[in-house]
């Protein structure tokens, strides 16, 4: 526990001494407010990410992965001044159709509008600003895979605003929670929350969730953002549950995990310099209960952050494109802290370092190069793994 702490003090000092504002808004904010605020009904954009992954070893042959990662089409339609329709649909892996995002956005005044359908949770950075031009590096942070798994959508409804005088933007929605049990866990040390978005796919709802973001950019260059998520996990076992039937009403109750989630990022940006952090602490409950009813091993907190640096070469030069080197380091452990009983596994323990460099041709197009090293707390060496990619939005 010690060490855990020292591990989210010694993060949150490292974020807050970057916190001095990169831009407020990602390319993809801006792209919505232009659909937004554009004349005429029908917007188009999206965006692409096309891999190679290569696992590198010394004593054996590993295939490579080529890979059309993901291809998003954004519409927005613009019905009149105050309301619009925003919806991202995802193409993964060329065989897989996805809705990223559906939602209509009503605008009630200069600081607040209303937002209802398949919504993006606003926890971290990633999760709402995952354009793959806007991030450095091949693939997404491994902690935004399992701790705050992107891309995370639910159904609900709430308000999101921009305080200009405050330099403040907010979002606060009522959402559906993760589906923790249909008759099989979904929550595991492994895979952390991951496998329990219900992404509006035929979801079904046994309690809300509430989630909140909010955003200071006052300060040129800098952006600093705090978001919770609080709620439950869902589990069909209360469906056509009989309430007088109390040995039912114990299992169904066992298998729901509550869960508490804080979020800390920082993005700083002057000059050349890119400079970025993201924190992550998630509190579980009753996991206890829910690992001796479904045989998972889900920990009672989650713990993940990273800090990354980059420069961009050609900001001195007359070279009008980007040549951004980077590095980034990571640590997220699933079982920061475990039951009575469970062990906890060290193969969850998990150090990343990423190496890399990515060539913006223009703003939204880039080609990017990185190398990974990835050792858990039960490795005796690192897995190495080489990336290259094709990132493009429009």
């Amino acid at each position: 526990m010690k060490k855990t702490l020292l591990s989210i003090a010694v993060a949150l000092g490292s974020m807050l001494s970057l916190a001095q504002s990169a831009d407020s808004t990602s390319q993809y904010a801006k792209m919505t407010k232009e659909l937004m605020q554009k004349d005429g009904k029908l917007t188009i954009g999206g965006y692409a990410q096309i891999d190679y992954n290569q696992p590198l070893s010394s004593d054996v042959y590993q295939n490579g992965k080529l890979d059309v990662h993901r291809l998003v089409l954004l519409f927005g339609y613009k019905f009149n001044e105050r309301t619009q329709f925003i919806t991202e649909v995802e193409f993964e892996h060329v065989s897989e159709v996805y809705v990223e995002q559906a939602f209509l956005n009503y605008k009630i005044n200069d600081y607040m509008d209303f937002r209802a359908g398949l919504l993006l949770v606003p926890m971290g950075i990633m999760n709402e600003y995952h354009e793959p031009p806007t991030f450095n590096g091949v693939e997404r942070a491994m902690i935004d895979n399992v701790i705050a798994p992107t891309t995370w959508r639910e159904v609900g409804f709430g308000l999101t605003g921009n305080i200009a005088p405050a330099q403040l933007k907010y979002q606060a929605y009522l959402v559906n929670g993760f589906n923790g049990y249909d008759g099989a866990a979904k929550l595991s040390g492994k895979n952390g929350l991951r496998k329990g978005r219900q992404k509006g796919a035929e979801s079904y709802i046994s309690s809300p969730n509430f989630t909140t973001k909010v955003e200071y950019y006052g300060i040129r260059g800098l952006n600093v953002g705090f978001s919770t998520y609080f709620g439950k996990t869902q589990t069909t076992l209360y469906n056509g549950l009989n309430k007088n039937d109390n040995a039912a009403r114990a299992s169904a109750d066992s298998s729901v995990v509550g869960v508490a989630m804080i979020g800390l990022d920082a993005r700083y940006q002057f000059k050349g310099l890119q400079v970025k952090g993201q924190l992550y602490y998630n509190s579980l409950s009753n996991t206890d209960q829910y690992n001796g009813l479904t045989g998972s091993d889900l920990g009672n907190a989650m713990m993940g952050y990273y800090a990354e640096l980059g420069y961009n070469v050609f900001r001195t030069t007359n070279i009008k494109s980007a040549l951004v080197p980077f590095v980034r380091y990571e640590q997220y452990n699933t079982h920061a802290k475990v039951d009575n009983g469970l062990t906890a596994n060290d193969a969850y323990n998990v150090n990343v370092i990423t190496a890399g460099l990515g060539w913006k041709i223009t703003p939204k197009a880039a080609l990017k190069a990185d190398i990974q090293f990835v050792k858990s707390a039960a490795d005796d060496e690192a897995n190495k793994i080489f990336n290259a990619g094709v990132a493009v939005m429009f």
